[in-house]
């Protein structure tokens, strides 16, 4: 083996090596608890001895933490990472203090919810004092076609969004509202009417009838809504964050549904999105 060959395989094995770290970092974020290497090592199918041997070089680094128990939580450098990087995005600056007085006004949770890399984030939040506290925390990804600020996704940005892996949502969006007849010459396939997605609950829609009718019904109101189709109990209520033609996030208000109920739908409806209107408008000055 000459020394280009050595290379290569050595920039290769540190990548598997910082994937695999990755994989781990990820995996504490979404369980949201401590956990202990043997619940890791199993959760991601890989041996304890690596999975040790990552925490060990995390936890040096700061990147995560063991508790009094000798369990693996996410670390105060890395929540520094992730607050740094959101100071920088113009999005999340211009909506905090929006989804604070939101918040405050309501009394329930508001959340700033983007588009990265295909998946919804959750960018940033500000908890009322209702039931919905323990909503989604800022980082986490949310499915695309069970939620509110899915729809709004699917029918603003399809392009920044993928259904599963396998399904981008251009291609879905094509098929919802059916493809053309230059497209049919060329080959394209349009998807079943019941797609191959999670159904989360009973009311998660996952035919594309029944989405095509929820995306034509939100192009009419200008919200969206999620009634009991992602986590049962829960209802949400989103709106467009669009600055001219363009789609730069979205605000969602979650709450339980007897709440919603109490306040009225299309009264908070209005009041998301006001909030939204008032990012964008936030947003738009500082292009000016």
């Amino acid at each position: 083996m000459d020394k280009s060959e050595h290379s290569h395989d050595t920039v290769a094995a540190q990548g598997g090596t910082i994937e695999k770290a990755l994989d781990v970092l990820f995996h504490l974020h979404e369980a949201g608890r401590p956990m202990g290497v043997t619940a890791i090592a199993r959760a991601l199918s890989m041996p304890k001895s690596s999975v040790h041997r990552l925490l060990t070089t995390l936890t040096r680094r700061g990147l995560v933490e063991q508790d009094e128990r000798g369990q693996y939580e996410i670390g105060v450098a890395l929540i520094a990472l992730g607050l740094g990087a959101l100071a920088r995005e113009p999005v999340a600056v211009a909506a905090h203090p929006v989804l604070e007085q939101a918040a405050a006004e309501v009394g329930e949770t508001f959340f700033l919810v983007v588009a990265r890399a295909g998946q919804l984030i959750v960018l940033d939040k500000a908890e009322g004092n209702g039931f919905m506290r323990a909503a989604p925390q800022i980082g986490a990804s949310v499915p695309v076609h069970a939620t509110a600020v899915g729809k709004l996704y699917l029918l603003y940005a399809p392009q920044l969004v993928q259904l599963s892996d396998n399904c981008s949502g251009e291609r879905a969006v094509a098929s919802l509202w059916g493809l053309s007849e230059a497209d049919i010459i060329k080959g394209k396939k349009g998807l079943p009417d019941t797609l191959n997605l999670p159904r989360y609950t009973e009311h998660t829609r996952v035919e594309m009838s029944a989405l095509r009718a929820e995306l034509e019904q939100v192009r009419q109101q200008g919200w969206a809504s999620n009634l009991d189709e992602w986590q049962p109990g829960l209802s949400v209520l989103a709106a467009p964050i669009l600055v001219g033609q363009q789609l730069l996030g979205t605000i969602a208000l979650a709450l339980i549904g007897p709440r919603l109920q109490e306040l009225g739908i299309e009264k908070m409806a209005r009041r998301v999105v006001h909030a939204a209107e008032s990012i964008a408008l936030r947003l738009e000055g500082k292009r000016q």
